[in-house]
């Protein structure tokens, strides 16, 4: 306990350390929401990964989805090393740069506003943001509450409120570019632990070797007389599996909190760079995290909760209990690292996104415009000292809030997420995405393709998830496409001049 406890301390002592020392880079809203516009690849890439992987992965997703699907559910991981990281990085890495750059856009609700001539998508898209954004942080606090109860004894409650408070002081203080340097120094918590974890989990069960012939052994849940489905390529279920796959990889396009990262990075050469970064981080931590929950059906069966469903938030905790003191605080770690970067990462998003879109709604000009009304620089000081004293007391209301939700949450960690990421990547992936590339999309198919994103996932809910959860998302990120595209075609388009002036920032 002693071990446990000295390394949480140094740890927690470290990241509001980078808080306090960069505090004087977040004084102004651009040096608070994106670093000054001036994060390297490696600060990037990694922010993109300990964003895009929390405890909502290593404890929610890899045991339900290693439960169901056995070992086919490192497809998830390779998935969203390969669709979610690299593609995306490849996609929309450089296009998002230099477009967000040449119309001054800080967040995606304030793409949407200026890209498309309509400050009524800027406000549609922070409510939508915000809102949606807090089932996944209380999800994340369920996640890295239940590792801390296992090896620490600390009541869930109160795990929860003290991940609220430190992770409200480092973002409070250092704003994104202390959340990129922390990202990094919990990245690299991430890649040893997950590395480390994995080889005590396969000794105590014999070996790679044996843990595969056990998996084998297993029995089918559909037809106990069938073994083996648990240790095969594509797994009992793939089609669900499949599913999976989409809301996790192609998700990450549609979310705030990770294109926000492609804002702030230097300039092309950075990224190319940190594509590769990106992607190895993801395949290893990703793909390790499900191919460790892919074993879990040997450490026994997990508790039954009152509706008579699986536990399957324990699974993975009740694999990590037996392994040595020294492993368990480093398994603590390795989860806090992954679920402070990504609270973080959520938080600023969500009070920059209602402090720039909802509250201070500056009229923008186009490139190529002239500006009215300007203001002198001692004011114009003034206003951006204040943006930033709100969006650090909004930081505050937005952890509130998800604390709430997180000290009684609704459902498993996974199903949290899908609601989230699927309202969210179903409104904003498709118009976000293709009003990168073509001069085609027209205001009304962005609207529509909000209404389809949210519709779709809140209809599903209320009338109690006929579709699951998981797979409502990824039919809502994929129907996108088609809504955008068959809107545009008989929709207003907009100015020929003022696409041209959007789209010379290519050129």
């Amino acid at each position: 306990m002693f071990i446990k406890v000295l390394l949480t301390i140094i740890f927690l002592v470290v990241m509001v350390g980078v808080g306090i020392y960069s505090r004087k880079q977040a004084s102004s809203v651009d040096g608070f929401v994106l670093g000054g516009r001036a994060v390297g690849p490696w600060l990037t890439a990694f922010a993109y990964g300990t964003s895009y992987f929390s405890a909502v992965v290593f404890v929610g997703y890899a045991g339900q989805f290693g439960w169901k699907y056995g070992l086919s559910s490192t497809w998830i991981g390779i998935g969203n090393a390969v669709i979610g990281s690299l593609l995306a990085w490849l996609v929309l890495g450089r296009r998002t740069k230099l477009m967000t750059q040449h119309i001054e856009s800080r967040t995606m609700p304030d793409f949407f506003g200026t890209r498309f001539g309509d400050q009524g998508l800027r406000v549609a898209a922070s409510i939508i943001a915000f809102v949606f954004l807090i089932p996944y942080t209380a999800g994340v606090y369920k996640g890295i509450s239940t590792l801390f109860e296992m090896g620490f004894g600390i009541p869930y409650e109160y795990c929860v409120v003290i991940m609220a408070i430190l992770t409200a002081v480092y973002v409070i203080l250092g704003g994104y570019k202390a959340t990129a340097m922390n990202d990094f120094i919990q990245g690299i918590i991430m890649l040893f632990g997950i590395v480390a974890v994995i080889v005590a989990v396969l000794n105590v069960q014999g070996g790679l070797v044996a843990a595969v012939d056990k998996l084998a052994a297993q029995p089918s849940d559909a037809d106990p007389a069938v073994n083996g489905g648990f240790a095969s390529w594509f797994g009992p279920d793939p089609w669900n599996l499949l599913g999976v796959v989409i809301l996790t990889s192609l998700g990450t396009w549609g979310l705030p909190q990770m294109v926000g990262k492609f804002y702030s990075i230097t300039d092309e050469s950075a990224i190319k760079r940190g594509t590769i970064i990106s992607t190895v981080f993801a395949l290893i931590v990703a793909g390790g995290c499900y191919f460790l929950g892919g074993f879990g059906r040997l450490f026994g069966m997990p508790p039954v909760l009152p509706n008579g469903k699986l536990a399957f938030d324990s699974i993975v905790p009740s694999m990590l209990v037996t392994l040595p003191d020294i492993l368990i605080a480093l398994v603590v770690l390795l989860v806090l690292s992954a679920s402070m970067s990504t609270l973080a990462s959520l938080v600023l998003t969500s009070s920059s996104t209602m402090t720039l879109d909802l509250i201070y709604r500056d009229k923008k000009s186009l490139p190529g415009e002239v500006e009215e009304g300007s203001i002198d620089d001692v004011v114009a000081e003034k206003i951006e000292r204040r943006k930033v004293v709100v969006m650090r007391v909004l930081i505050m209301f937005f952890i509130a809030i998800s604390l709430l939700i997180a000290l009684n949450p609704p459902t498993f960690i996974a199903q949290l997420m899908g609601i989230s990421w699927g309202a969210l990547a179903g409104a904003f992936l498709a118009p976000f995405m293709l009003g990168l590339y073509s001069k085609r999309v027209t205001k009304a198919s962005v609207w529509a393709c909000f209404i389809w994103g949210v519709g779709i996932t809140v209809v599903n809910m209320l009338i109690g998830n006929p579709i699951n959860p998981i797979n409502c998302g990824a039919i809502a990120m994929v129907g996108g496409f088609p809504v955008v595209w068959l809107v545009s075609l008989f929709t207003k388009k907009m100015p020929e001049k003022t696409v041209d002036q959007i789209f010379e920032c290519y050129e």
